[in-house]
C-alpha cells in the first residue's frame, strides 16, 4: 500500500474512531476502567472518624500531635492492545475483514485511553511475538500505532494467543488492563490466560464472521486456509460435511466462553456485518455496575 493511500486509510478510521471515543466511550471507558492503586498525597492533621491506620507515626513524633498520611486513588493507566495478525484475520464477506473491525475497535479503545490521559502500547502476535511498541500518550502515538494496524506485515500467518499473553506477562511488570482482540481460532493458551489475569486485567475481544459459523449449500468449494496455506476442495452440498462443520463451530465456541470464564475475564464478541459500538458499550457497562 503506498504512503498515500495509508494516510487517507488513517485519516478515515481517526475521524470515525475519535468521534466515536468522544461522544460514546469516554464516559463509560473512566468508569469502566479505573485505576487500581491508591498513591500517597499529602500528610494532614488528624480528625475525628480517621482511620488510625494511616497515622504517619515519624511526623506525628516530630510535632508531638497525630497526623495522617492522606492516598488518592491512582488515575493513570496502562491500556496493553494485543492485536492477532495472524492469516486467518484476512476474511471477511459482509461489511469489513476481521483485521479492518479489529483496527477499528483497537483505534477507539485508544482514543479513548488518551482522553483518559492513561498510556497505550500494542503487542502485535501470530504464533510469535511480532513487534511491541511500548506504552505511550499522545495523538501522534495512536495514529502511529493505527498506521502499523493498517500496513502491518506479520513474518508469519499462524496462530498462538499464548506467545501473545506469555509477552505481555514478561514485558509489562506494572498491572495494567490488556485487550485481546483475536478471531480466538486456537486452543491451548487456558494457562497463559490464568497467568497473565493474575497480573493485569485482561479482556477479551472476539471477532468473527457469520460465514464462518456455517458452510453455505453451493457445491463444490475451493477453500484456502490463510495459517497452513493448504488449499483443499469440499462439498458443501453434504449434509454430513456441513453437519459436522457446525458441529465444530459451536464446540470451539463453548470451549471459548468456558476458558474465559473460568479465567474469570470479561469478553465480548462482534460479527463484521453487525455495528460493534452496541457489544462494546454492553462490555462497559457490565464493568460499570460491578465498580
Amino acid at each position: 500500500m503506498e504512503a498515500k493511500d495509508i494516510f487517507k486509510k488513517v485519516r478515515k478510521i481517526e475521524i470515525k474512531t475519535k468521534g466515536l471515543s468522544s461522544q460514546i466511550f469516554s464516559g463509560h471507558y473512566h468508569s469502566s476502567f479505573k485505576g487500581r492503586g491508591m498513591a500517597f498525597s499529602e500528610v494532614r492533621e488528624y480528625q475525628f472518624g480517621d482511620d488510625i491506620r494511616n497515622i504517619d507515626w515519624n511526623v506525628t513524633a516530630r510535632f508531638n500531635h497525630p497526623f495522617v498520611k492522606v492516598f488518592e486513588e491512582e488515575r493513570e493507566l496502562t491500556v496493553m492492545l494485543l492485536i492477532d495478525v495472524s492469516g486467518s484475520n484476512e476474511f471477511g464477506t459482509r461489511v469489513q475483514l476481521k483485521e479492518e473491525q479489529m483496527t477499528e475497535i483497537a483505534a477507539v479503545l485508544a482514543f479513548s485511553a488518551i482522553q483518559n490521559n492513561d498510556k497505550v502500547g500494542v503487542i502485535f502476535f501470530s504464533d510469535k511475538m511480532e513487534k511491541f511498541i511500548p506504552p505511550k500518550k499522545g495523538s501522534s502515538h495512536i495514529l502511529r500505532i493505527i498506521r502499523e494496524l493498517i500496513d502491518f506485515h506479520p513474518e508469519s500467518q499462524k496462530t498462538d494467543v499464548s506467545e501473545g499473553l506469555r509477552y505481555l506477562t514478561n514485558a509489562i511488570k506494572k498491572r495494567c488492563t490488556a485487550f485481546v482482540i483475536s478471531d480466538f481460532m486456537d486452543k491451548g493458551f487456558d494457562n497463559a490466560l490464568k497467568i497473565a489475569r493474575s497480573k493485569h486485567d485482561v479482556v477479551a475481544l472476539r471477532v468473527y464472521d457469520k460465514r464462518e459459523a456455517e458452510l453455505p449449500k453451493v457445491g463444490l468449494l475451493k477453500v484456502l486456509n490463510k495459517e497452513t496455506g493448504k488449499k483443499m476442495w469440499v462439498d458443501t452440498s453434504s449434509d454430513k460435511v456441513r453437519n459436522n462443520y457446525s458441529k465444530w463451530w459451536r464446540e470451539h465456541e463453548a470451549y471459548l466462553k468456558n476458558v474465559f470464564l473460568k479465567s474469570g475475564i470479561d469478553y465480548a464478541t462482534f460479527s463484521t456485518d453487525i455495528d460493534y459500538v452496541k457489544p462494546l458499550v454492553n462490555l462497559f457497562k457490565k464493568r460499570e455496575a460491578r465498580f
